[in-house]
């Protein structure tokens, strides 16, 4: 999905692919439409997928049960001039929240 032209990379606009240093345009074709739909699918994976005992616990209060124990991860959910996003995962029930 990079412009053939100036090798700069292509957004799809309106159900085209188009260049935004030089304007070049074209149309979607199958596979770009599908790196696309995986792309926005990425957006929405699970932070935390496997619980083990590696990750790091702390003693934070689980809103949904009440237990005071938390697995607990940071990420870089904003630009990086703000502060990381602390997300917590309950040992007990595995309901999870975050803090910013």
């Amino acid at each position: 999905m990079f412009c053939p032209k100036c090798k700069s990379i292509m957004f799809p606009v309106e159900g085209e692919l188009q260049c935004r240093r030089c304007g070049y345009n074209r149309s979607i074709k199958d596979e770009d439409g599908q790196s696309i739909k995986e792309e926005a699918n990425q957006q929405d994976m699970v932070v935390i997928d496997e619980l083990n005992d590696t990750l790091p616990k702390t003693k934070v209060r689980c809103s949904k049960c009440g237990y005071n124990e938390a697995y607990w991860i940071l990420r870089q959910t904003r630009s990086a001039d703000e502060p990381e996003t602390r997300i917590y995962r309950c040992v007990k029930c595995a309901h999870s929240w975050r803090e910013y």
